[in-house]
């Protein structure tokens, strides 16, 4: 067994809410928030106003203990609010990707049994279907402005009284993302309180941001990543966050010069971007002092030439997972030039790891051995909404949550993943599950057959690879139309950007896709 060489923490007994803002008086005046495109800003002392206001508003407009709300939103500095005001007037909140399908936001909020929406204004459209094809939506919010619907703007001004709601941080769910785990379709990941809150904690004695410190917020809030590394870490302790909606090369460089960021959490093809792209060269990067990338492995060659064009110390990377709260090891700040090139880090404080056999699970292993990462801590999620048999496979009786990553630690204690025992696709950070394109697959009249991998492209990201068997009746059915087939019905990052026809696909007697025959034609 392998453990934190850090001191454990105490477990954080408060509510989200009440453990990143607990010291916004303090900070007052500082900027907490600001639009990285428009430079509005929002300090310490209005961020927690506001959000008290909006609870007050939810909780008249009905929100109650039990509720579960859904935010469905790209970043914008409104996203915290909704998220701490949703979580004070007692609801758990939903985090849905803001370029989900009607189809995909409604089978999310249908499996959850989501009350409440809030959105933005050019998304309303797809909310508006999503919760006519869920039902048991009762109302649908706007950040921003939309003709018949309320407005958390309009809710600053309520006078109604603050939600006092009782929260029992060990039980009560604060996040309710949706994580693909270690293969199938996506699933309701129930998230404490607690965890999240002591995950904070956890890694604070790693890495951590305060007061002078400015974040870019470039990745998803809605990811688990993002809303613990952009949006609780950094606010829990008076650091700037600058916000931008989505990744645009030019508006990020722009941003991290003219505000003057100090560090980036980003995911490996950003990394490329800032390694490989002549733009950088026009922009002032000078403030920054260290970039951490996660979310998906980063090779170390690129790493490496990221940081030697910046003149920055290695680009460190931390792991996790949603169902983890997310984090379990990083490259500690103090440490970024020792690491060894290629580690995701060493173990958090708090957190406990085994590496055990692939061939005999019972066996553990030790330095300098691949094996199944397995990790036990106060960070390991609850459970999977609805999902007892789910659960118990990801969890044992001991408590220990089984990755499907499978690694090896060195004598120095950092860890290295090397390859999957799971078949979920990360593509630039964000999961795939095969099984979820496989039924759709299946659907089109043309397919009599289909298994989908991850393969990697001539950018280094790993992408759904189809293997297709024709119907009888359509030996003409190409490529390109079972790429269209699949963009019609599913979120840009889920598409399939190859196709391979087949005979059959391999398959074991139990039925059961041998991917790992066809990973060895890619």
């Amino acid at each position: 067994m392998f453990r934190s060489a850090y001191a454990d923490v105490q477990p954080v007994d408060l509510p989200i809410h009440e453990a990143v803002l607990a010291r916004a008086a303090e900070f007052g005046s500082t900027p907490a928030l600001i639009d990285g495109t428009d430079g509005t800003t929002l300090t310490y002392e209005q961020v927690d106003r506001f959000h008290r206001r909006v609870a007050a508003g939810l909780a008249e407009a009905g929100v109650r203990k039990g509720d579960v709300l859904a935010l469905h939103s790209p970043n914008t500095i409104a996203f915290p609010t909704a998220f701490y005001a949703a979580t004070r007037a007692g609801a758990s909140v939903t985090t849905v990707h803001p370029l989900a399908t009607a189809e995909e936001f409604g089978k999310q909020l249908k499996d959850c049994a989501a009350r409440w929406i809030v959105t933005v204004s050019p998304l309303l459209d797809t909310a508006r279907r999503a919760a006519e094809l869920a039902g048991g939506v009762q109302e649908i919010f706007v950040c921003d402005s939309a003709p018949g619907h309320r407005s958390l703007i309009d809710m600053l001004a309520c006078t109604a009284p603050e939600p006092d709601v009782a929260v029992d941080p060990a039980e009560d769910v604060a996040a309710l993302p949706y994580s693909s785990g270690t293969t199938g379709t996506p699933k309701g990941v129930m998230l404490t309180h607690r965890q999240i809150a002591t995950n904070l904690a956890q890694l604070h004695s790693a890495i951590s941001a305060g007061p002078g410190d400015r974040i870019l917020a470039v990745l998803p809030f809605f990811h688990i990543y993002g809303l613990t590394a952009l949006m609780n870490a950094p606010l829990r302790h008076g650091a700037t966050v600058v916000v931008l909606p989505r990744f645009d090369l030019e508006t990020f460089l722009a941003a991290i010069q003219n505000h003057r960021i100090t560090g980036l959490y980003v995911a490996p093809p950003i990394v490329l971007a800032l390694a490989k792209h002549p733009l950088v060269a026009q922009y002032d990067l000078s403030s920054l002092k260290y970039i951490i990338s996660a979310a998906a492995p980063l090779d170390a060659s690129l790493a490496a030439a990221c940081s030697q064009r910046l003149g920055l110390p290695p680009v460190g990377q931390a792991y996790g997972m949603t169902e983890l709260s997310p984090g379990t090891h990083v490259v500690p700040l103090d440490a970024m030039r020792e690491a060894p090139p290629g580690t995701v880090g060493k173990l958090i404080a708090g957190t406990e790891m085994r590496i055990v056999s692939l061939d005999d699970p019972g066996k553990d292993l030790g330095v300098g051995e691949s094996g199944e990462i397995l990790i036990r801590g106060p960070q390991v999620m609850k459970g999977y909404l609805g999902r007892p048999d789910a659960t118990a496979a990801m969890i044992d009786e001991g408590g220990w949550l089984h990755t499907g990553d499978v690694g090896h630690v060195d004598e120095g204690g950092w860890l290295f993943v090397v390859d999957r025992v799971k078949e979920l696709i990360k593509y630039k950070g964000f999961q795939v599950a095969p099984a979820e394109l496989e039924a759709l697959l299946l659907t089109h009249p043309g397919i009599a057959d289909a298994a989908v991998i991850g393969a990697y492209n001539d950018d280094g990201n790993e992408v759904p690879h189809a293997y297709v068997v024709r119907q009888p009746s359509a030996p003409g059915l190409s490529e390109g139309e079972v790429m269209m087939y699949v963009a019609e019905r599913v979120a840009p990052y889920k598409r399939v950007r190859r196709v391979t026809f087949l005979d059959a696909v391999p398959r074991a007697a139990s039925g059961k896709i041998l991917r790992r025959e066809l990973r060895e034609r890619t």
